[in-house]
Parts: C-alpha cells; structure tokens; sequence
C-alpha cells in the first residue's frame, strides 16, 4: 500500500490516492461501497493523512464520479475530525460536472466553515 510517500486504496472501479509530498488525496472512479467496514481502508488512509500534522491537505475530488451516501457520511465525519484538530486547513476541489458534489461539497463547508471549496 506505501511507497515513497504515496499510499493507495484501489479497485476496478476507484482509486484514493494519498501523495505525502503535496498532502493530497486524490479521489477517481465510482465509490459505491456500503458502510464504514467496507469504507475501512479509505478511512485508515485519511487518518494517516493528517497524522503527520500538514499546514495544508487537500482532498482532489474532480475525478470522483459518484460517491454513494456511506461515502458522504464518511467526508463528512473526515471534515469534523479534521476541525477539531485546529491545526489543518482543507482545501476541497471539485467539480460542477459532476453532480452528487454541488450540494454535498456545501455540506462540508458547513461542518468545517474554514474549508476552502474549489469547484470548476
């Protein structure tokens, strides 16, 4: 799963991609898993993102097709965790090709209001 600063957590239809050496997690394909057991693995690299304390992390949403509510559920804790820290600014960049993103990507924003949303 690591090498040289990169961790991954892929199959046939999706791919997280935590790159250390910017702080971004690079979200592509179709998440339709159910639940947080199956959203484990995701979750675990999440949580390996902002144990190293980065100034800035970036989630890269702009190629994640669909992302099903256990996934939503799954952001939007991530965006609680990550305030609380304090010490983190998000940066979240998205799409407005891409539908399920408009009104979910505004929900983060209102867990974590220091969120920067990027969509384009």
């Amino acid at each position: 799963m690591s090498r040289m600063g990169k961790m991954e957590v892929k199959s046939d239809t999706y791919s997280v991609l935590y790159d250390k050496e910017n702080s971004t997690v690079s979200w592509k394909g179709s998440l339709r898993l159910s639940g947080t057991e199956e959203y484990a693995p995701i979750i675990d690299l999440l949580d390996q993102a902002i144990e190293g304390q980065p100034s800035i992390l970036t989630l890269n949403l702009r190629d994640l097709q669909f992302l099903n509510s256990s996934g939503i559920s799954m952001l939007s804790k991530f965006a609680i965790k990550v305030r609380q820290k304090k010490t983190i600014k998000m940066i979240v960049k998205g799409s407005q090709n891409i539908p399920w993103q408009g009104k979910s990507l505004k929900n983060l924003q209102r867990l974590m209001p220091s969120l920067t949303l990027e969509v384009d």
